[in-house]
């Protein structure tokens, strides 16, 4: 699949809530390798779209496509193992375990073979993939600079570091798609520093698209090659950060 041709896309996405239409007629999608912001005041549909693309809500009207595939009915489960990963406002972290092991479990779903019985005789097989697996929670522990708490229980973390965890097991798992929604909430001015280069990490080692829902910008244009812009449920903007900030119907919803 080359650069521009969308990996993820939502076409005619429409979202209706009893009276209240959350999305109309949305259309868009995203590249690999593109990092790209969704920004618009609140009840724009920001988290709406992003629940739709990943199965979280299912649209009143439209479709979703990935890698040019209808799977507008395929679940949230379904979605994330086929490498559409996400993180959420509010934080999901395991807090009586500790970091490595919240990272860890993003990768369980793949199963080691031999059932409960390799588990009690411990198969070579399956020790050389729990190897394996550890293995892969450190890089993505260093990846979002946060290997120094892999033995640190969630649960004692700030936001902003709970958050970092939050990212490196989304990233565990080699997303192909990956969705951010409001990731620097909490964070301090370095840990937003730190979420900048790992985001652009991201895009040059493992090639995903990377989405963003943000209240932040300043951090949105800085990161972003592309900006889109929802206000009332309808898309009012896409584009280049550059043009996006000059946009009169942007400055006039969010920006002014």
């Amino acid at each position: 699949m080359d650069a521009v041709t969308p990996v993820l896309e939502a076409q005619h996405l429409g979202v209706t809530f009893g009276g209240v239409h959350a999305l109309s007629g949305v259309d868009v999608g995203f590249a690999r390798g593109q990092i790209c912001g969704v920004i618009g005041p609140n009840g724009a549909g920001k988290t709406t779209l992003f629940d739709c693309l990943t199965g979280v809500t299912a649209p009143s009207a439209g479709r979703i496509l990935f890698d040019g595939t209808d799977v507008t009915q395929r679940s949230a489960t379904w979605r994330a193992r086929h490498g559409v990963r996400r993180t959420f406002q509010r934080q999901q972290t395991f807090g009586w375990l500790p970091v490595e092991d919240n990272v860890l479990v993003a990768l369980e779903w793949h199963g080691g073979g031999g059932g409960l019985l390799a588990d009690l005789i411990a198969w070579p097989s399956r020790r050389a993939q729990e190897r394996a697996r550890r293995e892969r929670v450190r890089e993505a522990l260093s990846l979002c600079g946060i290997e120094h708490l892999a033995r640190e229980p969630a649960g004692n973390l700030p936001v902003g570091r709970a958050r970092l965890v939050e990212l490196a097991r989304a990233v565990a798992d080699h997303p192909r798609v990956l969705l951010l929604d409001e990731p620097t909430s909490g964070m301090e001015e370095s840990e937003v520093e730190n979420l900048g280069a790992v985001v652009q990490r991201l895009r040059a080692e493992e090639g995903c698209a990377v989405i963003l829902v943000e209240h932040d910008v300043g951090f949105v244009m800085e990161q972003c090659d592309r900006v889109v812009v929802l206000d009332l449920g309808t898309l009012i903007a896409d584009g280049v950060p550059d043009d996006v900030r000059q946009d009169a119907r942007v400055r006039a919803a969010y920006l002014g």
